[in-house]
């Protein structure tokens, strides 16, 4: 039995690195992906954890698979198709660290996965499964991950679900409004950022925002606010918790180290109820996430940008 299952995107990242002797800019082949950045930081933490998804038959799809084995990431559920290409995402920074994204990916093969190619036994037997809003941009993967977290819930998952909205992947917002909010009655917690809440819920007042997705169900709300932290609604706790200071030059996969973290201290807590846990210990679970997330930001690239264990309290020791 795996700590957890992550079901979605593995994919290239060709992030900024400089520029040649003729002025022309260099980009680095760095592997990410909002599911394969937030399980990779898990299993650096300790936890085991398992990838469902599809790469392509190509040179890209091998360099993906090889830097999950290294990051002690399952790949049993990774599979290969012949002929979609492996998806890439070409990365900008911006001045501030914060990054856009154009992706190559219509279609690309982490949007191949079908719902007959779920390998439910691992879905069925993990402790936490974890999905994301790339996954239900489109179809066939969209019904592959509705059947997969169906199949966690009744399974007794502890189920995560990250909005990561990205605009160019989405035919309009309009469909974003319509489809993301139908992942939220079957997640435990829900990880957004200040925009994504407002995208969710239509509503503009932050806490008024949050009680509303978890009328639907959900125990916990995350927000995370970049440089100034991240806060947490439940039923009983409000908390927000400010962010470290850091040299951020590339926030790409940061919100994913945030998460993992966050996922890997509530698995070690034995995966209480969301509404008993205390304001204290929301502060210290998120601290935790607080300083994986900026860590993360003082490096380049995705999975390669993830924090050990001793940087991660070295940071909160400071």
């Amino acid at each position: 039995m795996y700590d957890i299952v992550g079901l979605g995107e593995v994919l290239i990242d060709f992030t900024p690195s400089g520029e040649n002797d003729q002025g022309i800019a260099l980009y680095a082949r760095n592997p990410g992906g909002s599911i394969a950045n937030m399980l990779a930081m898990f299993a650096k933490l300790g936890g085991t954890a398992a990838f469902v998804g599809k790469v392509g038959k190509d040179a890209f799809g091998d360099y993906l698979e090889q830097n999950l084995i290294a990051g002690k990431v399952n790949t049993r559920g990774l599979l290969r198709d012949d002929k979609v290409l492996t998806t890439l995402a070409i990365v900008t920074l911006l001045p501030d660290g914060d990054r856009s994204f154009i992706f190559y990916r219509k279609p690309g093969a982490d949007i191949m996965l079908r719902p007959d190619e779920l390998p439910l036994d691992l879905i069925g037997g993990c402790r936490m499964y974890h999905f994301a809003g790339v996954t239900l941009t489109d179809e066939p993967v969209r019904s592959a991950n509705i059947a997969a977290v169906k199949h966690a819930r009744e399974h007794g998952a502890f189920v995560s679900f990250d909005c990561n909205y990205r605009p160019t992947l989405w035919e309009s917002e309009e469909e974003a409004r319509a489809i993301l909010p139908r992942a939220l009655p079957y997640s435990d917690i829900v990880k957004v950022s200040e925009e994504e809440l407002l995208l969710l819920t239509g509503i503009q007042e932050e806490e008024t925002a949050a009680r509303s997705i978890l009328d639907k169900g959900c125990g916990a709300v995350l927000v995370s606010m970049g440089e100034k932290g991240a806060q947490v609604f439940t039923r009983s706790v409000h908390a927000f918790v400010p962010a470290f200071r850091v040299n951020a030059i590339d926030a790409t996969g940061a919100g994913d180290a945030f998460l993992g973290s966050i996922l890997w201290r509530l698995n070690q807590m034995g995966r209480p109820a969301l509404d008993t846990i205390t304001r204290e210990d929301w502060h210290a679970v998120i601290a935790f996430g607080n300083a994986a997330g900026g860590l993360t930001c003082t490096r380049r690239g995705g999975i390669p940008a993830l924090p050990t264990m001793a940087e991660i309290e070295g940071l909160q020791n400071r």
